[in-house]
């Protein structure tokens, strides 16, 4: 498709909205959605754990120093002669220990690599998750402007037909016309009334999305920005889809993490080698209270402490785990066969939303042009319509035709206009392009 339709495609979603100051504009409504949408900052805070988890796998490979010490009261009793009953003492110990692992059977390696791959896919959920709820808003955002243009459009219509029903009860009066025109004209202003009723509702409705996605309700909407250069053919389009989707990428990255937990679960069949360094005291605070003494009545017990200081290099081989260890690892492959499915998945999901913005964008665009002919050519024939009822030649009922016809080719374009800009981000989206510097944020 030439760029420059495009371009009349951009124009054309503009053409019937007027420019304000004041009005909110699309960024406006943007940036609230970015920073207020609590979808948006759940998966911030998912990237924070991410984070987290890949300083975690990093420590894993770091010593441990570990500190454990032990205070309270001991009673002994002996049976051996001359002594019975050692008495009560305070017993205090403590030991300092620390491990530095040294192999890990590569799960260490993996953890990490599974914990960068997990930023990765992260990163990119929360690209998709905000492109998702930039489309969401600018929908929103056109939805809101077309529901209030349509409202209008209806509230014109049952004025018009207001005075109509008034001009058929004049005429029937003075016996120009039959009671069934005035009947026919009855008929359709209250439609009209109907269908104005259901507008006003459609409005709350789309008002209520906008300020589900924004944070408050809209106030008055400017016209939406013109697109940047769209790609000029269907398979440039598919190109870069496929290339800079932010689904496709999350999936890859998914994937990446499967594969680390393949090799995190067979280093649990490796052995682990790690270097133990600990120093450790142990002894009495204090004599026996009351109890006799080896040397004599009311002679000292004496206090004592050992202390002992070692390094060493511990080995934990694995011999026989009952078949858990294996079965992880063919989970692990089941996982990991599954994300590249899913990356599939994907990849053909990418395609059906590029075709289908694609084609609905020329639809919408050819729409737009088939409407805009309607609305001249109904304007035509509304107008001569009225002229040839007032001489006799046309019925009250061509003249509602012809004014329901005029009202139709106009909604037409208010509506055709609002899927071409949609259809066009809904392009974007599924090329990965709808990003803030995209949107002027």
């Amino acid at each position: 498709m030439p760029r420059l339709v495009y371009w009349a495609v951009c124009l054309a979603a503009l053409g019937v909205f007027t420019m304000s100051a004041s009005a909110e504009t699309l960024q406006d409504a943007l940036r609230a959605a970015n920073g207020t949408n609590p979808q948006l900052d759940a998966q911030r805070a998912q990237a924070e754990i991410a984070e987290e988890q890949l300083i975690a796998a990093k420590g894993a490979r770091l010593p441990t120093v570990e500190f454990n010490g032990q205070y309270g009261p001991e009673r002994v009793t002996t049976n051996r002669s001359l002594v019975l009953d050692v008495g009560g003492r305070q017993i205090a110990s403590a030991q300092l220990q620390a491990v530095q692992p040294v192999y890990a059977g590569g799960r260490i390696l993996a953890g990490i690599r599974s914990a960068q791959a997990g930023i990765d896919a992260s990163d990119a959920e929360l690209d998709v998750i905000r492109q998702d709820t930039f489309l969401q808003t600018i929908t929103a955002y056109v939805d809101v402007r077309r529901d209030r243009e349509t409202l209008t459009i209806r509230q014109g219509s049952v004025d018009l037909l207001e005075e109509q029903f008034r001009a058929a009860m004049d005429r029937f009066e003075v016996g120009e016309i039959t009671r069934t025109d005035v009947a026919l004209a009855e008929a359709r202003l209250e439609s009209a009334r109907a269908n104005f009723a259901l507008a006003e509702a459609q409005i709350e409705g789309s008002e209520a999305n906008f300020a589900f996605l924004v944070g408050h309700r809209p106030n008055e909407l400017a016209a939406p920005p013109q697109l940047a250069d769209m790609p000029q053919a269907f398979e440039e389009a598919l190109e870069i889809a496929l290339a800079s989707n932010p689904d496709i990428a999350a999936a890859e990255h998914n994937e990446r993490v499967a594969k680390e937990q393949i090799s995190t679960a067979r280093a649990r069949l490796r052995p682990e080698v790690n270097v133990v360094a600990s120093a450790a005291i142990q002894g009495t605070l204090n004599q026996p209270d009351s109890a006799p003494s080896p040397f004599g009545p009311g002679g000292p017990t004496p206090n004592f402490s050992d202390r002992n200081v070692s390094a060493f290099a511990q080995a934990r081989v694995p011999l026989y785990q009952g078949g858990i260890a294996r079965s992880q690892v063919r989970s692990a492959k089941l996982q990991r066969s599954q994300a590249k499915l899913q990356i599939e998945v994907v990849r053909r999901q990418t395609v059906a939303q590029v075709a289908t913005a694609w084609h609905s964008l020329r639809a919408a665009m050819i729409g737009i042009e088939a409407s805009q002919r309607g609305v001249s050519a109904a304007e035509i024939a509304f107008e001569g319509g009225k002229e040839e009822l007032a001489v006799g030649v046309r019925t009250t009922l061509d003249v509602l035709d012809q004014e329901q016809d005029l009202l139709e080719a106009r909604l037409s374009v208010i509506e055709a206009e609002r899927d071409a800009y949609v259809a066009a981000h809904q392009l974007l989206r599924a090329m990965g392009q709808l990003s803030a510097s995209r949107l002027g944020l």
